[in-house]
């Protein structure tokens, strides 16, 4: 059964085993590369590009992966599979910026739990695409809500828990095979109650001052050794500084887990004091406290539409987090960090822009699914290929039944690279992972 998944899965579907040149010098390169997939058009949909307004009755047209032409009128070539849309909505693929699928992965077993490195608070070294499992079928659960793309990060147990890797939505017997080719890394960062929590340690900190030393610590560490690095003089490679040394450089950027707002405050401070730029705070509940102070620094926020209350750093959230975040020029975006919200986070969408609706203000579509798609992109580093509908960007795309943004809304079909990964329309040619043939309970959510 395992091989059967495992052909239909890659060979079939996603040529992922190819090789891609551009990564031929990296350390564990991707060897992703679609398939070959026919010219193919949906007609008569409404479009949300995430880069302009609304297109009605709009065509997508998309060839050889890529995106060809968008709008009314489009001369299709005869050999075009044409796809009805009306009635129906196109956006970009959702691309998720904090998602643990591969690492905390099902089924639930201890074995399967590894996205915390809890062997210290400093874990740089480690990199979370060698926890990735690919067969995890979040994966594919994933996909049937419409996502095509996403950040997987260590966990929170760690002040420094290790890099992250972007990866596409794939089915594949690697995490070579998944990786986003050319996505810079990223490093998973934690304050507040986790790293103390977590402790592993008789002399790991369990304060938050405790916390913060240890910040400062690896950085002035890590800045000795980047100025070596930079100077070329001779030293051992070192695994753990060569991440923090990336943060310091702007190779690397940071995924930062931080609930409240004066401890965002202090990693401010943190971050002028050893010269990088935060690139995203997570969660974030309290974020809507200092949207001026984040907007001001070019901070990204990645968090929930009204998820709170569930220890304490996390319990003065507010439901207008979110409009909040995106009235003060915040760069915004929602994530999931679940394998069940990742399922619906053009839901989590459409809450926030209720939550706004409830104060009398409007916040627009073309607004709201910037949030799941291009805005990610950007901070991921990779809105030049993906995250939204433009020639010449990769054709990773969703056909949604209705409105996106209505709780009725289904991902019909979604493609990635062109390729399509779900078709409700012919299930039995969709990959199936093996551990969720036979179920039931699952199967109804095709």
């Amino acid at each position: 059964m395992i091989v059967r998944a495992c052909l239909l899965g890659v060979s079939l579907v996603i040529g992922s085993w190819l090789p891609a040149a551009a990564q031929t010098n990296a350390p564990y390169p991707s060897t992703y590369s679609p398939a070959s997939s026919p010219p193919t058009a949906i007609v008569g949909a409404t479009v949300l590009t995430a880069e302009g307004p609304v297109i009605d009755q709009a065509t997508v047209f998309f060839r050889d992966g890529k995106i060809a032409a968008i709008g009314q009128g489009i001369e299709l070539p005869a050999d075009a599979l044409v796809i009805d849309g009306t009635g129906k909505w196109v956006t970009p693929g959702i691309i998720d910026i904090h998602s643990h699928l591969g690492v905390f992965s099902s089924p639930g077993v201890p074995s399967m739990r590894n996205g915390n490195e809890k062997t210290g608070k400093n874990t740089a070294e480690v990199w979370a695409e060698h926890s990735l499992w690919p067969q995890d079928p979040g994966f594919e659960m994933a996909r049937r809500g419409g996502v095509t793309t996403l950040a997987i990060l260590p966990g929170s147990a760690n002040l420094f828990g290790g890099r992250s890797v972007t990866v596409k939505n794939v089915p594949s017997i690697s995490v070579q095979g998944m990786k986003f080719p050319d996505a810079p890394y990223g490093a998973k960062m934690a304050c507040g109650e986790n790293p103390i929590f977590y402790a592993a340690r008789g002399n790991d900190p369990f304060t938050r001052m405790g916390n913060m030393a240890g910040f400062r610590s690896a950085f002035i560490d890590a800045q000795a050794y980047l100025e070596k690095k930079q100077k070329g003089e001779s030293q051992k490679t070192d695994l753990r500084l060569e991440t923090l040394a990336g943060i310091l450089s702007g190779e690397i950027t940071t995924h930062i887990h931080c609930y409240r707002a004066d401890e965002m405050m202090q990693m401010i401070d943190l971050s002028r004091e050893f010269g990088f730029q935060i690139g995203t705070f997570h969660h974030a509940s309290e974020a809507y406290k200092i949207a001026g102070v984040l907007a001001e620094e070019g901070i990204g926020v990645a968090t929930w539409a009204d998820r709170w209350g569930f220890k304490l750093e996390a319990y003065d959230g507010v439901p207008l987090n979110v409009a909040a975040l995106e009235w003060a020029g915040v760069h915004t975006m929602l994530h999931s960090d679940s394998a069940v919200l990742v399922q619906r986070l053009n839901l989590e969408a459409a809450m926030a822009r209720s939550s706004a609706a409830r104060v009398g203000e409007e916040i627009s579509a073309e607004v709201a699914i910037r949030w799941i798609t291009l805005n990610p992109a950007e901070s991921l580093g990779i809105a030049d290929r993906t995250g939204s509908l433009a020639p010449g960007k990769m054709a990773d795309l969703v056909l949604w039944s209705t409105d996106p943004f209505s709780v009725y809304a289904v991902a019909e079909k979604v493609f990635v690279d062109g390729v399509t990964v779900v078709d409700r329309d012919a299930p039995a040619d969709e990959p199936d992972s093996d551990f969720l043939l036979g179920q039931p309970v699952m199967g109804a959510l095709k």
